[in-house]
């Protein structure tokens, strides 16, 4: 049984430039334009992803951090205020999917 792999195509128009500088760094890599464009543009692809979606902390950080984890202070009076609201809100939401008329 033969697997098919789905692909998709992507188009661009650039200037004469632009397309002119693709070849030349395509050909210096031994690529064509089409595998150069779609290696680079994955390569930041990925480099825009992982800088937007992972947090980086120094060793310092990361110490403080679980520091923080494993000895929680107590909660102050605005945390504990905020938490009741949380709680009274979440009661009223499941108490008015129960009140539902079609």
């Amino acid at each position: 049984m033969e697997t098919t792999i789905k692909q998709d195509r992507i188009g661009a128009r650039v200037p004469h430039e632009v397309y002119e500088t693709l070849c030349r760094a395509a050909e210096l890599t031994g690529a064509t334009v089409n595998q150069f464009l779609v290696q680079s543009a994955l390569k930041e692809a990925q480099a825009v992803i992982e800088r937007e979606e992972l947090i980086r902390l120094s060793s310092r950080d990361w110490n403080w951090l679980l520091d923080l984890l494993e000895n929680p202070s107590e909660p102050n009076a605005n945390l504990k205020a905020a938490m009741t609201r949380y709680q009274n809100a979440k009661l009223n939401d499941a108490d008015s999917s129960f009140n539902w008329e079609p």
